[in-house]
């Protein structure tokens, strides 16, 4: 994209990591299908590239019913393994099966805390953790944060939630905001 925006080098030339890091990555969210949606799909994330799970990301949305965590959560045998055969997401029998068993938890904390919202938003206390990082190779993979979010999950049932899995679900929905600082969405996200 040619429009002489400084951005954080991440995206690429990719039209869709653009538009994802310009509009979508570290805009706190409190929708708790996009949070339902952000967990599903980190969660493929593990041990591939964004760039993969962002570009099948419309497939994931067909097969997990919209991310509607009550839908994933009553999923079939035969609708699981549908979905393993289906070449548009990533057939991995695990990650399909930890869709569901994390949709099954994401109702319980639901449940627990009103909605998953206030339960994610709680490690900060609504406070948005804003970064000052110059290098790409300045962000960590995971932080104390993180580790404390990815045990709390755990104990509430969650699978494929490690502490870098977490670290990237807390700057993708705002928790976290890891844009560099030369980026025009640092201080977008930071002054609105």
């Amino acid at each position: 994209m040619n429009d002489n925006k400084f951005r954080c080098v991440w995206p690429g030339s990719d039209e869709i990591m653009i538009r994802y890091h310009d509009e979508e990555w570290g805009v706190p969210v409190h929708d708790d299908l996009i949070w339902f949606e952000f967990i599903v799909l980190d969660a493929f994330q593990a041990g591939l590239s964004w760039k993969t799970v962002l570009h099948k990301r419309e497939a994931f949305r067909q097969v997990f019913y919209g991310f509607d965590p009550v839908k994933v959560a009553i999923m079939s045998d035969k609708e699981r393994e549908n979905a393993r055969q289906n070449p548009a997401i990533i057939r991995n029998r695990l990650k399909i099966r930890a869709t569901v068993k994390n949709a099954m938890a994401f109702l319980k904390v639901q449940e627990k805390w009103g909605s998953f919202d206030s339960f994610i938003w709680s490690f900060t206390n609504g406070e948005i953790i804003h970064n000052s990082w110059r290098d790409l190779k300045d962000l960590p993979a995971s932080t104390p944060l993180s580790d404390e979010v990815s045990k709390a999950l755990k104990k509430e049932g969650f699978s494929f939630v490690g502490s870098t899995i977490c670290y990237a679900l807390l700057q993708a929905s705002g928790v976290v905001n890891d844009h560099l600082v030369h980026c025009f969405r640092y201080k977008e996200l930071i002054y609105g």
